[in-house]
């Protein structure tokens, strides 16, 4: 697999399942072993220790598929998105906290006052994925994976959450990898496109060229999935 991505873009990548996908950007976090280079930033991942690369997860953040699994039952929405405060800033006063915490809220849509010492359980699945958003925004990453975000809730609220992270993109100057089986979704979000199977690129290019004039048999079969 050989690709980049720039700023500010949105790189989708599709598949159908055991493709690889959500293999690639555990390799991209490290948290799986991988051959070849990683470059981030001009830091080639897979050469750095682990001290290093801690440093480097501030700036590469990720947001899971199920956002009840991805929080803790026993945290409150406050400890939960300021988790990562305490890691990686660990001076940072409790004002400052409470202000970061407050403003990461509001922009993903969420009242601080309402929500900040209640519990993951006590919400409905949007609004769940609104705060692991939050929890990976707060630390100001340059790069946010987001693997298959929305394939977990309704279709109405799949369209407010991609809305949301459209806006964020913009706001935060976000560059995306963007993991999904789901057609529609991939072109709605996507400047760049990945085809994936069995661990491979089968195709690659700018999303109009991918949806208007697919070259494999593969690429055509996943778009006629959705017509």
């Amino acid at each position: 697999i050989n690709f980049s991505l720039k700023i500010k873009q949105t790189l989708g990548i599709v598949g159908e399942s055991g493709s690889g996908k959500t293999s690639l950007v555990l390799a991209i976090l490290k948290l799986i072993s991988s051959n070849g280079e990683i470059i981030f930033n001009k830091t080639n991942i897979n050469k750095i220790n682990n001290r290093d690369m801690k440093k480097l997860r501030k700036s590469i953040q990720i947001v899971f598929q199920d956002p009840f699994s991805s929080l803790s039952p026993r945290m409150t929405i406050e400890e939960i998105i300021s988790e990562g405060l305490s890691i990686h800033e660990k001076k940072i006063n409790q004002n400052e906290k409470k202000s970061k915490i407050y403003k990461v809220l509001e922009d993903v849509g969420l009242n601080f006052r309402d929500v900040h010492n209640r519990f993951p359980h006590e919400f409905s699945g949007g609004q769940r994925q609104r705060i692991a958003i939050a929890r990976a925004l707060i630390l100001k990453p340059s790069l946010l994976i987001l693997d298959e975000p929305t394939s977990a809730l309704d279709v109405s609220i799949q369209s407010q959450i991609l809305d949301l992270l459209n806006l964020l993109q913009d706001e935060y100057n976000l560059s995306f990898i963007f993991i999904s089986h789901d057609m529609k979704v991939i072109r709605a979000m996507s400047d760049h496109i990945l085809v994936l199977k069995n661990g491979k690129i089968v195709e690659q290019g700018n999303s109009d060229m991918i949806f208007n004039f697919p070259k494999t048999d593969y690429t055509k079969k996943l778009i006629q999935s959705v017509v």
